[in-house]
């Protein structure tokens, strides 16, 4: 089931109408606009942290693959996939160009499956951290900056990009944590699964990529994870409010 090939390009296409219908809304909306050019460094900083986990993990156990191709970089344009980094800016989901690994090189302490959850895993782990980090962040600078600063022009559009860096985190973890292929998530559910499972989520893998495309621009995929993201959101906020005050 599901199991046939298919032009990619369908994918793209999909992709180029998301894009264009959200550009009309950014063109027609300068406060929109704003918004979005505020999301930039966030977008930047998250993509770029995600893949350098990624390599940074997989070298730890053993594989040297992300090092050897300069990949374990923290310069964003290494890691930026130009459609992902697009769809991350215009559909509110995306990716990163993938940190090449090659599990054989893995330690033996762990199995080459375990350690390919381990790695995918810590993508997502570190697009969450970084969430937390700006919001301790944002809650010092709003307890401890002063009146003066949060009023000015400088202090609001700071306060935004945080704001705008903890939303990005959080969504582009929630994102990747999905079990479908070839996201993170299928890669972390794969030890738990019974073998005929994994033959066919491998053997399906292509036509997830166009499913879940679809699923995002009927607005179900959102609706799905929208109360996961909120959920998390609120946790971590109620962290930094907790520890900072």
């Amino acid at each position: 089931m599901f199991n046939f090939s298919f032009d990619k390009r369908i994918i793209y296409i999909l992709i180029g109408i998301i894009v264009l219908s959200n550009i009309m809304t950014y063109i027609n909306n300068p406060s929109a606009l704003f918004a979005l050019l505020a999301s930039i460094p966030g977008v930047l900083l998250a993509i770029t942290f995600h893949e350098f986990a990624h390599g940074f993990v997989a070298y730890k156990l053993g594989d040297n693959t992300a090092k050897n191709e300069g990949r374990l970089s923290l310069n964003p344009f290494d890691h930026l996939d130009p459609i992902g980094s697009l769809m991350l800016l215009f559909a509110g989901f995306g990716w990163g160009k993938p940190v090449p690994v090659n599990p054989r090189n893995y330690t033996r302490k762990i199995s080459m499956e375990k350690g390919e959850a381990i790695v995918s895993a810590a993508g997502p782990m570190m697009n969450f951290l970084l969430a937390i980090i700006f919001t301790f962040i944002y809650f010092a600078l709003y307890r401890f900056s002063g009146v003066e600063f949060l009023s000015s022009t400088i202090g609001q559009i700071i306060m935004l990009l945080i704001n705008v860096s903890i939303s990005i985190n959080i969504g582009l973890g929630v994102f990747n944590l999905i079990p479908l292929p070839p996201l993170d998530g299928s890669k972390i559910i794969m030890p738990f699964l019974p073998y005929k499972a994994k033959q066919w989520f491998v053997n399906n893998e292509q036509i997830f990529s166009i499913i879940f495309v679809i699923l995002w621009i009927t607005g179900i995929a959102g609706t799905i994870i929208s109360p996961v993201i909120n959920g998390i959101t609120s946790g971590i906020l109620n962290l930094g409010h907790i520890i900072i005050g």
